[in-house]
């Protein structure tokens, strides 16, 4: 069986920077968060590989911009076609290296394949537009032309995703990508992608694929030939880079964190309701950043409601995705299982009514409900990141909307109730970039523009035809038929 990396693992321990490399950051262990087991080592950049990295990449970014679209797009659709060749092993490194359950990496997977392919249409689309003019003879184009380099920083929880959906558009518009993915998932989000771009023929320098920590990402944030960054993570490092990005005058895309809401009125489908909570809530572990963190249900409904989201939390299994069929894998790290369970106990002493879960064994943690959960608890205004679903009840509408408003995040929210256009008209008044009337918060199609508002982004928008736009800067073009003869 064919494989992307080569039985003699000519990768371990490398970063991919024109072929695989030694990195000069040294190298790291990939941990198996399921049981602490080392699967490989991968390379790991520090400041003095992300400038080699960069300065080649601005090399080579003139000539792949120069090629036809058609020759751009051939090698995305290549890329799609192999990355399902070998989507055994894409699942296989997601699961083991990121603790995705089987269902969640083929989920993945399928729609980073959609992804490839809509990046590869985007060449061939209409870049740019004619404008009037008030000068005879004059013609104004209006065009968007390649950034140069961007810089993509992407995260642990959805790495191939969330990589892709910068990495791919990027590409395809003729810039050249440094890609710096999480070393916890240094594998799956980064050099898997650039084995996969090796094989489908992007031409060396185009692409570099540096695992790291903050001084790496530091040093590509930083690099004067980088001209766009494009982040998913949290808010206080997006908050961070985007302060650095302004001060450079350095267009910069920030996908940051969320404290979704899902609103549950009181003539909903509680069964319905239950159900699209728990998938928010619990899905990888509530690792994603529209995971559904507070569920704002109406008073006259809040007990029933209650008991049957801790009926779904409480059938749900967790345990080792890769060794056994799971609901829940383990959380990344034990950093974030302490986070989780400190958020957790403070509620609980605070007042909140444990009604399923609230314990863990390793990094395994148990799908977890409270009740009685008030705005002043931890679980209600922190980004929870792990399977906990805080409810919180509201008497009207009116208080409904305030509740959701006053969190700084706007990411995503839900609405549920049997009345739709009273369900659309409450949304219409959250401030989300993302809002889904009876359905769940964790919704994600890549034709339609994806970001948040407030503390979750700074209004940039993935997907769609907003690609276009984020992964390109505006050229204006003045033609005259004849010279203009001026006063002077």
């Amino acid at each position: 069986m064919h494989t992307l990396f080569d039985s003699d693992q000519h990768w371990h321990g490398k970063i991919w920077s024109d072929g695989w490399t030694s990195a000069a950051g040294g190298h790291a262990d990939v941990i198996e968060p399921a049981n602490g087991a080392a699967l490989a080592a991968t390379g790991i950049g520090n400041a003095d590989d992300i400038d080699r990295a960069v300065t080649s990449a601005a090399t080579a970014q003139p000539a792949w911009a120069a090629i036809t679209f058609s020759e751009r797009a051939r090698i995305l659709r290549e890329a799609a076609r192999l990355m399902q060749l070998h989507a055994e092993e894409f699942n296989r490194w997601n699961v083991r290296e990121c603790g995705s359950t089987t269902a969640k990496a083929q989920w993945e997977l399928a729609q980073c394949c959609e992804q490839l392919h809509m990046a590869a249409a985007l060449p061939m689309q209409p870049d740019g537009l004619l404008f009037p003019s008030s000068l005879p003879g004059r013609s104004n184009q209006w065009r968007q032309i390649p950034i140069g380099v961007v810089g993509v920083i992407s995260p642990w929880n959805f790495p191939l995703l969330l990589s892709l959906r910068s990495v791919a558009p990027a590409l395809a518009l003729g810039n050249a990508v440094v890609l710096k993915p999480d070393t916890q998932s240094a594998v799956c989000g980064g050099l898997l992608l650039a084995r996969l771009f090796e094989l489908a023929g992007l031409p060396q320098g185009v692409l570099h694929v540096i695992p790291g920590g903050p001084a790496a990402g530091q040093a590509l944030v930083a690099h004067a030939q980088v001209g766009m960054i494009a982040f998913t993570g949290s808010t206080a490092v997006g908050r961070a880079i985007g302060q650095h990005c302004g001060q450079s005058l350095k267009k910069v895309a920030l996908e940051l964190g969320g404290n979704n809401a899902q609103v549950v009125l009181a003539d909903a489908d509680l069964d319905a309701a239950a159900s699209n909570g728990a998938w928010a809530s619990f899905l990888h572990q509530g690792q994603i950043c529209m995971q559904a963190g507070r569920h704002l249900v109406h008073r006259s409904v809040a007990a029933l409601y209650a008991e049957k989201l801790a009926a779904r939390a409480k059938a749900l299994h967790v345990g080792d995705p890769y060794r056994g069929q799971v609901h829940l894998g383990p959380l990344i790290n034990a950093r974030q299982r302490d986070r989780l369970h400190g958020l957790v106990t403070q509620s609980i002493a605070a007042g909140a009514t444990l009604l399923a879960g609230g314990h863990y064994d390793e990094l395994f943690y148990a799908p977890t409900v409270l009740a009685g959960v008030t705005p002043e608890m931890p679980v209600y205004h922190e980004e929870l990141f792990g399977p906990v679903a805080p409810i919180t009840v509201f008497d009207d509408e009116r208080q409904a909307i305030a509740l959701v408003n006053g969190s700084p995040y706007g990411l995503a929210a839900a609405v549920h109730s049997r009345d739709v256009a009273r369900a659309t008209a409450l949304g219409r008044q959250l401030r989300c970039g993302m809002v889904h009337i009876n359905d769940q918060t964790v919704n994600n199609e890549f034709q339609v523009p994806f970001g948040g508002m407030g503390d979750s982004g700074n209004a940039s928008r993935f997907g769609g035809p907003a690609s276009v736009h984020e992964f390109t800067q505006s050229q204006w073009i003045s033609i005259m038929d004849q010279p203009i003869q001026y006063p002077f």
